[in-house]
């Protein structure tokens, strides 16, 4: 079975923690049957993914808002590709 290729990793991240913090986190990678380095980029980069995922404010221009604002109080129109879309069964439902 062939495996997916992993970039090499070249961008070198440093950091420090209380002795409390390192312990718990090895503890949590030998859980995770992980290396350290390994556990604690993924769960960093989930939560960094999270995080980005999650952002909600919006800066933009009086003009900007004013036009969003308008925008959402025009009445529906018909969408034809949007109807067809939502009438088909959803590529991961296949049976």
């Amino acid at each position: 079975m062939p495996t997916a290729s992993v970039p090499a990793r070249s961008a070198r991240l440093g950091l420090r923690a209380t002795t409390q913090q390192e312990a718990v986190l090895r503890r949590a990678a030998e859980v995770a049957h992980k290396s350290l380095t390994d556990f604690i980029l993924d769960a960093a980069y989930r939560a960094a993914e999270q995080t980005l995922l999650d952002q909600r404010l919006f800066m933009v221009s009086g003009s900007q808002y004013q036009a969003l604002l308008e925008m959402l109080d025009r009445p529906e129109s018909d969408n034809p590709g949007l109807a067809d879309l939502f009438s088909r069964r959803p590529v991961w439902d296949k049976k």
